[in-house]
């Protein structure tokens, strides 16, 4: 196999105890361009599930995406305080913690030989593990209450601490200074104590080596946003706010910080007289590839595990993110991906990102139709189009709701929105940014029209008469009722299959309500896969509804041809296996919120 890539090479040479960096290294993964040579009797690397730590996915052979260019522009940028903000699941905590193994004193050089900034040398020797660093994230300090979050953000501080216990056998620190550390140690650390812990371990880290500090905190706005959800807000605030100043403005010992988040919180609540400090927002072109991956390194990745046929998928599901002037694909959603394709080929994709948190900021926005945000905006979000609209990138977790202005301000800065072209200022043209996302959506449409649904008995009943008794044009009157108080699908670039997917749940969302009936969805029978299939027992009926897209109204032709395809594959053949006599075919065309209903009755006699 020829590959154009950086490859890995596992070697067996042994690394020096960094006691610093409290971990052993056991063997070193060094990186190198093979151009054009052939690769054979190389092990594959492993897919770097839920790794976060730079040097295990170094050392430990899992594929890494190189993004230690990062470093550089990080520090021709330079800011003395720089916080980044991305979406979650887009690599913050492994660049953080990249940043942690290059910056530390008695970090190993190689775990940095092949990556881009070692063609850096005279950065590297400046700056390459060079500096005392403070590394704390507060990604799982979500609480129920206020005291149980400041013991996990006291639990973190304690980490560090530990990790920096050398201190107390330093001879530049006296011996007041080596008590006021153990207090850094202890879990019911005083307020007053946990406001300077950053402070503290970088006054004794420079005193130490001499050097000031960087500091790191991954993820700094997880407590803020699980307190103002749980209404202790204002307490995290003053927490967050009194250990961020004592360490990012009043610390003459530091050298520069950096900070990761999902949102820029408000200046006011948060980083209340900091000296300007730098903000990498989705909209600043610097650092735009450093977090996600970009097109050229999934083609790589994808051709080095051999899955290069799989490429427009990806795309269409995984892609579609534009920060600053880059597009990127969201990295969890490529790397889970790409795990499930080596296990199992015939794998379809699946929203991974969005199955790892609970997407309340879009179940609140699809809330709001009718209360704000219009029908005519969600659908042309779900068709592919665009929304222009006045992004506030400072806002506070306690008000993001408030308006239906500040919700478009989260859905972008959250990841279910992206830019579509380059923004006049704060207006920024929006637009859902793949398929996975679009998904998202189009499942809260669905869930609030079934909640509708399930309040309206009478369409329910009068519905489901309609489709057992063979009538399409009531069949036809009463789904097109209901479509019109829900959102539509226009014609847009937006896959058809995407499209029917939509009208199907719609169906779905009226039969699923109805008592007695077993409904089956995308289930095989005959010689493919059917859309719905009903099963009135009692009264030996057999329905097979097969749903499609009429683009530009072409409705006749779209009912045909679903007709044609429930006989061509024999969709029927399950119904008559379990006994149906009376079977019903109905092909269903959709567009806009109207639709076309034809139907065929067959009766069946079994021998």
């Amino acid at each position: 196999m020829s590959l154009k890539r950086k490859n890995v090479l596992k070697t067996d040479l042994d690394l020096r105890d960094t006691s610093v960096l409290g971990c052993r290294y056991d063997r070193l993964v060094m990186f190198c361009d093979l151009r054009d040579e052939e690769v054979s009797g190389v092990e594959k690397k492993k897919m770097p599930i839920g790794i976060e730590d730079f040097a295990e996915i170094i050392t430990q052979g899992f594929y890494y995406v190189d993004k230690t260019g990062m470093i550089k522009e990080l520090l021709s940028n330079w800011g003395k305080v720089n916080l980044f903000t991305r979406p979650r699941r887009f690599g913050k905590s492994i660049n953080m913690s990249m940043l942690q193994y290059f910056f530390e004193i008695g970090t190993d050089k190689r775990l940095f030989d092949g990556l881009a900034i070692s063609m850096e040398p005279e950065l590297c020797e400046k700056y390459m593990g060079q500096y005392p660093v403070i590394s704390i994230t507060l990604k799982s300090t979500e609480a129920e209450d206020f005291l149980t979050a400041r013991d996990l953000i006291v639990m973190e501080i304690n980490r560090e601490a530990r990790r920096m216990q050398f201190l107390l056998e330093s001879e530049k620190l006296s011996a007041n200074e080596k008590e006021s550390f153990l207090s850094l140690l202890d879990e019911h650390m005083e307020n007053k104590t946990l406001y300077s812990s950053l402070s503290l371990l970088s006054e004794f880290l420079k005193k130490h080596y001499g050097k000031k500090v960087i500091i790191l905190i991954d993820e700094y706005d997880v407590p803020l946003a699980k307190a103002s959800r749980q209404n202790y807000y204002k307490k995290m605030v003053l927490l967050i706010r009194n250990l961020f100043e004592k360490a990012l403005k009043t610390n003459s010992n530091l050298e520069f910080a950096v900070l990761t988040g999902c949102l820029r919180v408000s200046k006011e609540s948060i980083f209340t007289g900091l000296n300007n400090p730098k903000m990498y927002t989705l909209l600043e072109a610097e650092c735009d590839e450093q977090f996600g991956f970009t097109d050229e390194e999934v083609q790589e990745m994808l051709a080095y595990y051999d899955l290069s046929e799989y490429y427009e998928i990806t795309k269409e599901w995984y892609d579609g993110y534009k920060i600053g002037r880059a597009n990127v694909y969201n990295p969890w959603d490529v790397i889970n991906w790409c795990n499930q394709l080596l296990t199992n080929p015939n794998k379809v994709p699946k929203s991974y990102w969005a199955n790892s948190s609970g997407n309340e900021e879009v179940q609140r926005f699809v809330q709001k139709m009718g209360n704000g945000v219009t029908k005519t905006q969600i659908e042309r979000l779900i068709s592919g189009e665009t929304v222009q609209k006045r992004i506030e990138e400072q806002l506070t977790y306690d008000t993001m709701y408030d308006s239906v202005e500040n919700m478009w301000s989260l859905l972008y800065a959250t990841g279910y929105l992206t830019q579509s072209e380059t923004p006049s200022g704060n207006l920024v043209r929006l637009t859902i940014p793949n398929t996975e996302v679009r998904s998202i959506f189009r499942d809260f449409v669905l869930k609030l029209f079934e909640k509708k649904i399930a309040q309206d008995g009478v369409t329910v009943s009068a519905f489901c008469e309609a489709i057992k008794s063979g009538n399409a044009s009531e069949v036809e009157k009463l789904f097109t009722a209901p479509m019109k108080n829900t959102i539509s699908v226009r014609d847009t670039a937006v896959r058809k299959e995407f499209k029917e997917s939509f009208y199907h749940g719609l169906l779905l969302g009226i039969l699923g309500f109805k008592d007695g009936w077993s409904v089956d969805s995308n289930r095989e029978s005959g010689d493919g896969y059917y859309d719905i299939a009903i099963e009135i027992e009692d009264e030996e009926i057999g329905i097979v509804i097969e749903v499609k897209y009429a683009e530009n109204a072409q409705f006749e032709q779209e009912c045909k041809k679903a007709l044609k395809q429930i006989n061509d594959n024999d969709y029927t053949a399950e119904l008559k296996n379990d006994g149906m006599r009376t079977l019903l075919k109905y092909g269903v065309a959709c567009y806009k919120s109207q639709c076309k209903v034809v139907v065929e009755r067959e009766e069946h006699n079994p021998e």
